[in-house]
């Protein structure tokens, strides 16, 4: 099943991602190899994709997981949620229809 991923950042987030970015991708990376990751995204903190100075206030990823314990497992793992780049990261299933 598919499962959505909406995760806030702290304030002042962007040197953290910096930091932590390299492992965060590459942890994407191997779920994409897999097959199993539809979309993933920083939220830009304004209206650009290059926000700058800005950062960004989240992360949206849509993956496919066994469960939605996998799924929130899965999340609460990321190598930015360690680094305290988020505040909190919320799991949902999620139904594709487009």
């Amino acid at each position: 099943m598919l499962y959505v991923i909406i995760s806030k950042d702290v304030d002042d987030s962007l040197e953290k991602r910096k930091s932590a970015r390299a492992a965060h991708l590459e942890r994407l990376q191997a779920l994409r190899d897999t097959g199993k990751l539809i979309l993933a995204g920083p939220l830009p903190a304004i209206d650009s994709n290059e926000p700058g100075p800005h950062g960004f206030s989240g992360s949206l990823i849509v993956a496919e997981f066994d469960s939605l314990d996998d799924a929130q497992r899965w999340a609460d793992a990321d190598p930015f949620m360690a680094a305290g780049v988020y505040a909190q990261s919320v799991v949902k299933p999620f139904k594709r229809v487009f």
